[in-house]
């Protein structure tokens, strides 16, 4: 079980004010201590791939620079493409290491790094119960 895990979400007004959220979960309790919004610099509107990047990078690079502790676990608002763009970012500040997953919210499938397939587990499944109130807490934070 990871004990340190964060959670990224991206959320914009109509394609415009686009920001970040990192919610961080400790022993599957919030850390609002370590709660971030970051607004994306970019200039590229509504990608929520590239901006999903942009917040993920910044907050591993300040997390690097602070020498805080990495988490145990990444847990991506979203499918297979933020997901990989949230890996290209990690790959950059030299995280790559850290677990990631992406949470798709149609179906709520899991998605896992080079498995072709998403996991679907059971709406009562304790572990995605755990990590829907996450992705839930990232959502709310971004907005």
């Amino acid at each position: 079980m990871p004990r340190l895990m964060v959670c990224f979400d991206v959320s914009h007004i109509q394609g415009a004010e686009t920001v970040a959220s990192a919610v961080v979960f400790e022993n599957a309790e919030p850390r609002r201590s370590d709660y971030r919004h970051m607004r994306i610099r970019g200039d590229w509107g509504n990608d929520d791939f590239r901006s999903m990047a942009e917040g993920v990078g910044r907050w591993f690079h300040r997390r690097v620079q602070e020498g805080k502790p990495l988490p145990d676990m990444v847990l991506i608002d979203g499918g297979k493409g933020q997901l990989n763009a949230a890996l290209a970012a990690m790959a950059e500040q030299d995280v790559a290491r850290v677990a990631a997953v992406g949470l798709a919210k149609r179906l709520e499938e899991i998605y896992v790094p080079g498995r072709p397939a998403p996991i679907v587990l059971d709406d009562d499944d304790p572990g995605l119960l755990l990590l829907r109130r996450i992705r839930d807490e990232a959502h709310r934070f971004a907005i």
